[in-house]
């Protein structure tokens, strides 16, 4: 053929278009130009210039097929990793072109320049695309002259129907094909449309072609499935499994297509294959097979070495290879099996990690192959992670190891116990360090006293605290950081327990400890401060000084340190919404609990961080609105969750007591309202609030002497409390008791709304009942007005039937009107009364009111009941009093109406 290929080697220089084989002794011999053997003299195997045949379990891709079909650019690149379904995509999409498609499907054979364009050659003369007679053929597998690639680019670029050029498997070419490649494929443009698929990215001046538009890319991340393309693939191997399993296989094989098929072929021949996908082991399955043989053992065995080495980890650098590895070489090994997509993933940063089923089949090949040495790879691991300040990651290492003394001296030494009790890894923590073996030494007695803390377990916490005091006291050194860490479980056990005076010491000895502790130990953990301020402030809570709870956790909501405090902002966040609605605002603790939910989404917080305190506050705010619906729902919410302290029980009890109040349940509530206190110590805020709750089931059981009685000793120091004991007067004839109780409250000018409306109900009633209507009317309006922003409807629903016919008149309608009253006026320009309930029905009450609405008679109710004639009418008269009617039928209909029925 046309060149000068020998005449080029006999003067010991090349053109750089005519590119020799490197080895010398690798003599490959030349035959004459041929159409039906190659230049080896050997024939073509149809095999490489054959679309490959698709399974009948094939899923058309159209989002990727439609990419490859609108392609413009004269460059595709088809790249990923093994089994991407890179080669099954293309042969599709090549099916159904109505244009000549060449295919070529490159092997170690055919990658010498030489070889590879005769193929080429060959693969156009089988589309078939006519190519003059003289076009010329490699006689030298190794050579390729550049005569011959410009005749090809001629002949391609005069080809008016265009030709499809599909190179598979480009990665096996030789490096020197590229340029030629390259050459051929800027002279053939417009004619041509190469596509090249490869694992790896070629030596292609790809940056050009992105910059000119001239180059369309599928890469390996646009090849994985996504969970409905998966879906549709099991589906064509006869498998229907519910979306969620889908989900979790896409997760496990990051969507990678052969994981996906081998796995589907495995779930059918199983007896349950929807349990099959959700617990395969990779480590001995086809996958697994698959993998170790197209990308582990084409590795050299120091690469081999390293993958086993590195599959104990999650993510994985260069410097922390070379630890597992004992070499220094990792950097760039790794660089070179990413760019391969040899299953190594970059995470950016000179970080790494292992695909997930490569992960799992190769650390079930470490076991198999080096047992024994897993635990040594974790200890390596978990030192190099703490000299990097890796802790979540060294934690795990390290308890993967076994390691605990190691584990439990890091924590304690980088001052990071407080972060068991940030919720940003404190349960991946609680699970890892509860296998932690009793060493017995300061440090694990530590740490184990946190953990059981943070579950809650005072007792067993502080006889672990106890037993790590004892060691400290044994050290000749000094250790302020565990003497700190002491200090702030002590802080921490002493909220669980409800003691201020435990608290306050510890917050004092803490605040001691920490100008001894290096200031950037202190600067890498502000959520040591920020959880002492809130155990104080929860603590001072308890014990009822209010002012000084708000101040210390108003103090740690203006931390500004973003996710190491975010859990005790959160928490002081929840209990400054209960200092509030305990201080009759409402509306200002529902704001400083939809605070609260805002640093939870803002730092993916785990669900109920707060322990619930934040939906038993919305539930008393809902109460107080009178939707009880919507109460026992939040109330739901925090069943199964652990209440952290005396607080967050007592909260919960009172407002599952004062809610089945609401219901008219009294004994219910009586009983709720005593639920998970703490019987060794005592909170005036509780003490007051089941007290209320007590006068509350008593004025509705109509014993209004016995409501007042509980609340006496406490009307003079809680403002709700005098409310309570100036409606009990009240209820019992004693209206001018009722006002001086009222006259005599402390802290009236501080009321808030809830408690404002209240005692404020309490005088219109006084006025009522004395014949001073104005007054009434007058003293309504302000409650009303007060009432109205937060939608207090409960309050007047208490107050009882004497509102009614002043809230159906003007003005005081119109105040009532789409907060309290349902509408304005009946049909036929009537007016009707609005729908407010009264007292809360007892239980009995409610027994009676549902024969009531049965038609049964009195006789019948009380045979029914067990009770007296007598019996049944007295709860008939109170009926009608509290659902101010005069009539049974009329009773009925108003309970229907309030929803009581």
């Amino acid at each position: 053929m046309p060149g000068c290929d020998g005449e080029v080697a006999r003067a010991g220089h090349c053109d750089p278009w005519v590119v020799r084989a490197v080895a010398a002794d690798d003599e490959i011999p030349r035959h004459p130009a041929a159409r039906d053997v190659d230049p080896l003299g050997d024939p073509f195997l149809r095999t490489r210039f054959a679309l490959p045949a698709r399974p009948v379990t094939f899923l058309h891709r159209g989002r990727l097929a439609g990419r490859l079909r609108d392609a413009a650019a004269p460059l595709t690149l088809v790249e990923g990793a093994a089994g991407a379904g890179k080669t099954l995509l293309v042969a599709d999409w090549a099916a159904g072109l109505d244009r000549p498609v060449a295919w070529l499907t490159v092997d170690s054979g055919v990658g010498r320049p030489g070889m590879f364009w005769a193929h080429v050659i060959k693969a156009l003369r089988t589309a078939p695309v006519p190519l003059p007679g003289d076009i010329g053929f490699p006689t030298d597998g190794r050579l390729a002259d550049r005569a011959l690639l410009n005749r090809l680019a001629s002949a391609l670029s005069g080809h008016g129907a265009g030709v499809t050029l599909v190179i598979d498997e480009y990665d096996k070419a030789a490096p020197e094909v590229s340029e030629q490649l390259a050459f051929v494929l800027r002279h053939a443009a417009p004619g041509v449309h190469l596509v090249l698929v490869t694992r790896t990215e070629p030596p292609l001046p790809l940056h050009r072609y992105r910059a000119a538009g001239e180059l369309t890319e599928i890469r390996d991340a646009d090849l994985a499935f996504t969970s409905a393309e998966a879906a549709e693939l099991l589906v064509l191997h006869g498998l229907h499994v519910p979306g969620a399993v889908v989900d979790d296989l896409v997760e496990r094989t990051r969507g990678w297509a052969a994981g996906l098929r081998l796995c589907a072929l495995a779930a059918g021949q199983s007896p349950d294959p929807e349990r099959f996908l959700k617990e395969f082991e990779a480590g001995h399955s086809a996958v697994a097979d698959f993998l170790l043989a197209e990308v582990l053992q084409r590795q050299p065995a120091p690469t081999q070495d390293l993958l086993l080495r590195v599959s104990v980890l999650e993510r994985f650098c260069a410097d922390l290879a070379d630890a597992l590895t004992g070499r220094t070489d990792a950097a760039t090994v790794l660089a070179g099996l990413h760019h391969a997509n040899a299953f190594v993933e970059d995470l950016g940063h000179s970080w790494y990690r292992l695909h997930p089923l490569f992960r799992e089949i190769l650390r079930v090949h470490l076991r198999e192959r080096c047992p024994g040495l897993e635990p040594e790879l974790h200890r390596r691991a978990a030192h190099w992670l703490r000299g990097s300040g890796a802790l979540p990651e060294m934690v795990s290492h390290g308890a993967a190891a076994g390691d605990w003394e190691f584990v439990a001296r890091a924590l304690v030494d980088d001052l990071a116990i407080g972060q068991l009790f940030t919720g940003l890894c404190c349960d991946d923590w609680a699970g890892l360090l509860a296998g932690m073996e009793p060493v017995g030494t300061l440090e694990t007695d530590l740490v184990q006293a946190a953990c059981d803390l943070a579950r809650h377990d005072v007792h067993r916490g502080l006889t672990r605290l106890r037993h790590a005091e004892e060691h400290l006291a044994a050290r000749d050194e000094d250790v302020p950081a565990a003497r700190l860490s002491c200090a702030m479980l002590e802080a921490l056990a002493a909220r669980l327990s409800g003691s201020l005076s435990g608290a306050e010491q510890a917050a004092r000895t803490a605040r001691e400890l920490q100008r001894e502790v290096p200031g950037h130990l202190l600067d890498r953990h502000p959520e040591l401060s920020a959880l002492l301020l809130t155990h104080v402030g929860s603590a001072r809570l308890w014990a009822g000084r209010m002012q000084e709870a708000r101040a210390a956790l108003t103090e740690v909501t203006g931390d500004s340190s973003g996710a190491p405090t975010a859990v005790p902002r959160q928490e002081s966040l929840v209990h400054l919404a209960l200092i509030d609605y305990l201080d009759g605002w409402p509306g200002k603790a529902q704001r400083h609990v939809s605070a609260a939910r805002a640093e939870s989404e803002r730092f993916a917080l785990p669900e109920h961080a707060d322990s619930g305190l934040g939906e038993v506050v919305l539930a008393a705010v809902a109460v107080e609105r009178d939707e009880l619906e919507q109460a026992r729902a939040l109330l739901d919410r925090t069943h199964g969750c652990g209440a952290p302290d005396p607080v967050t029980a007592a909260g919960r009890s009172l407002v599952t007591a004062r809610l089945l109040l609401a219901q008219g349940r009294a004994r219910a509530a009586l009983a709720a309202a005593a639920t998970d206190m703490p019987a060794d110590t005592a909170s005036p805020w509780v003490q007051g609030h089941i007290a209320l709750v007590a006068a509350g089931a008593h004025l509705a059981e109509g014993r209004p002497e016995a409501a007042a009685e509980v609340l006496r000793s406490l009307c003079a120091v809680q403002p709700a409390c005098a409310v309570g004991t100036a409606r009990a007067h009240l209820a019992a004839g004693d209206p001018a008791t009722a006002l001086g109780v009222l006259d005599a409250m402390p802290g009236a000018q501080h009321l808030g709304p809830a408690v404002r409306v209240r005692a404020t109900l309490v005088r219109a009633q006084v006025a009522y009942a004395a014949g001073d209507e104005p007054t009434a009317r007058r003293l309504l309006a302000d409650a009303l007005l007060a009432g109205r922003r937060d939608r207090l409807r409960r309050p007047f629903r208490e107050a009882g039937a004497w509102i009614v016919p002043l809230l159906v008149r003007p003005p005081l309608r119109e105040l009532a009107a789409g907060w309290l009253a349902p509408g304005d006026a009946a049909p036929g320009g009537e007016q009707r009364p609005v729908a407010v309930l009264v007292e809360p029905l007892s239980e009995r009450e409610h027994d009676v009111l549902l024969r009531l609405a049965g038609m049964m008679s009195t006789e019948e109710i009380a045979a029914d009941l067990f009770v007296s004639v007598n019996t049944v009418k007295t709860h008939v008269k109170n009926l009608h009093r509290k659902l101010a009617v005069n009539r049974r039928t009329d009773a009925v209909r108003q309970a229907r109406r309030l929803g009581i029925l």
